[in-house]
């Protein structure tokens, strides 16, 4: 029986999850925790991920101790602590700042389909990860990053392309990701078997 299931995703032990949706076949590691976000279909985390306020792709391949969408605090006020938003923490007339929240939920990151997210790596608010992208390890991504791109450092930038832009581009039309379950078994000995441009040519991308 397969470990996973397009029903429910698999929650690890001591996860905290709040307000989070998940598609078929997701995995979340142990120890991570999940907020105001959505996973789509086949996408997953390794143990002790960080993520908030973020959409995620599908098949997006998501390493340990990765942060994504931190949050952030107020720098332009007096204070940066969060008794300026979490106030009912310290006094018992006070209520949380509400519109502080709301804007910090509002600044969606953004994961692709197919991407990988290295070990430790950070992708800041506002950030999207194109299709089919490679963030290394040990990353901070403040920019946007395009699709098929690999990037890397601190702060991250491009360190080459995966594929020829004619090749990424054939591979971001025939949209393999939103293929059937069944068909993506039929093709998997060719996906496990052939470089990209004779997978495309086998399957008329």
């Amino acid at each position: 029986m397969p470990k996973l299931s397009e029903h429910e995703p698999l929650i690890h032990e001591g996860c905290e999850i709040v307000e989070a949706q998940f598609g078929r076949f997701c995995e979340i590691g142990k120890l991570s925790r999940v907020a105001y976000s959505s996973f789509d279909d086949y996408s997953y985390c390794d143990r002790m991920a960080d993520i908030a306020n973020t959409s995620i792709g599908k098949f997006a391949n998501i390493a340990a101790l990765t942060r994504i969408g931190p949050t952030d605090h107020p720098m332009g006020n007096a204070s940066l602590h969060h008794f300026l938003y979490r106030s009912a923490e310290y006094w018992d007339d006070t209520t949380p700042d509400a519109a502080f929240f709301e804007r910090r939920r509002a600044r969606r990151t953004t994961i692709g389909h197919d991407t990988w997210i290295g070990h430790g790596a950070i992708i800041k608010p506002e950030v999207t990860i194109g299709h089919g992208a490679i963030v290394a390890a040990g990353a901070v991504v403040t920019r946007d990053v395009a699709p098929y791109m690999i990037v890397a450092g601190v702060p991250a930038v491009p360190l080459r392309e995966r594929f020829t832009p004619a090749i990424a581009g054939r591979l971001l039309a025939l949209a393999w990701w939103d293929w059937p379950h069944d068909r993506l078994r039929a093709a998997l000995d060719d996906f496990r078997a052939l470089p990209a441009e004779a997978f495309l040519e086998a399957y008329g991308g």
